[in-house]
């Protein structure tokens, strides 16, 4: 591989790529300190909550973690068999020391969403939901005919 002119590098780095890729795994190792871990996805979006939906014979429950969120800055709703959860965090932090004379006050803020979708056409009337300590429990009844249906698919030859 032959190099750039000099122009393009400095007397550390011959090759400009390999500084620019260095700084841009920095900016990716920077980005997202400071948020709680369970406020991140593996599939890496931020601010959203983590999730658990649990399933029995008679029902779906859905259990998000929302440190943070108050009851009055959520929004659930059913649309066409999907379960949504809306809300905003809001956090405000301040740490006072006359004796060292600091003051510091850390604010987060941030909108969130998480769609689930349901395998069956759920009663938005039977859907039941609770919030205590943060963590949001959302319960919803099975329709007797829930009952998952399959059957076998035949498959051609190309």
């Amino acid at each position: 591989m032959s190099l750039l002119p000099s122009l393009w590098s400095s007397s550390s780095d011959k090759d400009p790529f390999h500084s620019l890729h260095r700084e841009m795994n920095s900016l990716f190792e920077q980005f997202g300190r400071g948020l709680p871990s369970n406020w991140s996805n593996p599939d890496g979006r931020f601010l959203a909550p983590t999730v658990d939906v649990a399933e029995t014979d008679d029902e779906m429950t859905v259990t998000a973690e929302l440190p943070g969120v108050a009851e009055d800055d959520m929004h659930l709703s059913l649309v066409d068999n999907i379960l949504t959860i809306k809300g905003e965090k809001k956090a405000e932090e301040t740490k006072e020391d006359e004796d060292k004379k600091y003051r510091l006050v850390e604010r987060s803020y941030g909108s969130f969403q998480r769609s689930i979708p349901l395998a069956f056409k759920a009663d938005p009337d039977g859907v039941k939901a609770s919030f205590k300590d943060g963590v949001l429990k959302v319960t919803i009844p099975k329709p007797a005919d829930a009952e998952p249906k399959s059957s076998r698919i035949p498959i051609g030859k190309g």
